[in-house]
């Protein structure tokens, strides 16, 4: 069975605060290192009540002082908003502190809206078209031999494994043409996700860093006991992601009952699309929807989020995550 990994986006839940969001992330990615996933990825974003990540690399820093063995990383740093070598000190500094066990995925997005964008004081604009440059400028700042007018100290020499984010076709082609691993957005934008994959296997050139394709997906779980408490708990997310679209972001609210039926055909049509790449239900269920998933895509990995409103019922889906791929992996296969 393929390795699992666990996307956070730190989500604020209703009636909380970001300082119990952090405590939670921590506790997290405790949990997942203990049930042996591999990563624990943190998001950027910025401006949105829901979502506590935005300084990534400083909760990066936390969530690795906090753990031993997982790697830790950026699922991903928004490059446009940020110079190269800034990122190249910030992650070298992450790096010089945790060896091996930090990931830096680079998104082309600038993981907001506009105002907010400009709020960073970068050009959009212009940043966005020369992220294949600063991305190509940024694995020059790693290297030995930097031709960069300055070095990045730290960061100059380090092995720190660079991933492109993506959920687009451009995404696929960049990471095929610099030999990186590539990380699909399947679990909120899973449209061209086939396309993506089959355009990044087949144009892939091999580098320093990788010699064949990776492929990591995200993808939804939500967990329990029942298929009913799963449907329950995935509410939360439903709706957030409803009034995300909408224009009208919120923190993460608590689940409904029948939320689903409450909404109209243009808002369900939506979920259905983006959850299509998800497993909702008990274990059985789950074993079900991730087996296929896989055998779909042919995933090299998954990176698992859960935007559940209860914390320990979150942690409660990891737990059965990790035990149905413990399963699938002794070849006990679903009934």
């Amino acid at each position: 069975m393929i390795p699992f990994s666990i996307l956070d986006l730190s989500p604020i839940a209703e009636g909380s605060d970001a300082a119990q969001s952090f405590r939670n992330t921590l506790d997290l990615a405790r949990h997942g290192e203990g049930l042996g996933y591999r990563r624990f990825w943190l998001a950027e974003h910025h401006g949105l009540p829901g979502i506590a990540s935005a300084a990534t690399a400083v909760l990066i820093g936390h969530v690795a002082a906090g753990t031993s063995t997982i790697r830790v990383g950026a699922g991903g740093i928004m490059l446009p908003n940020h110079s190269p070598l800034v990122i190249a000190e910030q992650f070298g500094t992450l790096e010089s502190l945790f060896p091996g066990r930090i990931d830096l995925g680079l998104g082309r997005a600038p993981g907001s809206d506009q105002v907010t964008a400009r709020a960073l004081r970068r050009n959009l604009i212009s940043s966005a078209d020369e992220f294949p440059q600063d991305v190509v400028d940024l694995m020059d700042y790693f290297s030995v031999t930097s031709k960069q007018p300055v070095r990045a100290i730290p960061g100059a020499g380090l092995n720190i494994p660079l991933w492109i984010l993506g959920s687009s076709l451009y995404g696929a082609q960049l990471a095929a043409a610099l030999g990186l691993p590539y990380a699909f957005a399947s679990h909120f934008a899973p449209a061209q996700m086939m396309q993506a994959i089959a355009l990044y296997r087949s144009s892939f050139k091999p580098s320093a860093q990788l010699a064949q394709p990776y492929v990591m997906l995200g993808f939804n779980v939500f967990a329990a006991d029942t298929d009913e408490e799963a449907q329950f708990r995935a509410t939360s997310m439903q709706q957030a992601f409803v009034n995300l679209r909408s224009g009208r972001p919120t923190r993460l609210p608590p689940p409904l009952e029948d939320y689903l039926q409450r909404i109209g055909p243009q808002e369900r049509a939506l979920l259905d699309q983006v959850l299509s790449c998800a497993a909702i239900g008990a274990p059985e269920t789950v074993a079900h929807q991730l087996q296929s998933f896989i055998a779909r895509t042919g995933a090299d990995e998954l990176m698992i989020t859960s935007q559940i409103f209860d914390h320990a019922a979150r942690l409660r889906s990891y737990q059965i995550t990790a035990e149905v791929r413990t399963r699938l992996d002794s070849g006990g296969g679903v009934g």
